[in-house]
């Protein structure tokens, strides 16, 4: 069935092929950049400072938000000798909190 529109003398099908025409030529693909070296920056990467600062070998910290994990590695640092705390956190940040009260008292256990 063929439907056509006699004042603009164009079909339906030939309406059609120039809208499909012109929806490939659209479809373009950009350009990809190159994939980082290393693994990509996601919400739990840990910062250097914290990675140097390892947990006690039979503590697994991963699955665990960055901020608790870096809570915990100050709290745990800080039960061997002077206190390591960001204070501002450690009042407004729960999760750097808890992390750091989990830390200091698991840490101090162990010693």
């Amino acid at each position: 069935m063929l439907i056509s529109f006699p004042s603009a003398g164009i079909s339906l099908r030939s309406t059609l092929a120039i809208v499909a025409l012109l929806a490939a030529g659209c479809a373009g693909v950009a350009p990809q950049p190159a994939p980082p070296s290393g693994p990509p920056p996601g919400p739990y990467t840990q910062p250097a400072s914290a990675a140097s600062a390892a947990p006690p070998p039979n503590v697994n910290l991963q699955g665990f938000p960055l901020e608790y994990r870096t809570g915990y590695l100050d709290g745990c640092a800080s039960a061997s000798g002077a206190e390591k705390k960001d204070t501002t956190r450690f009042r407004y940040d729960g999760q750097y909190r808890t992390g750091w009260q989990d830390g200091n008292s698991i840490c101090k256990k162990q010693r």
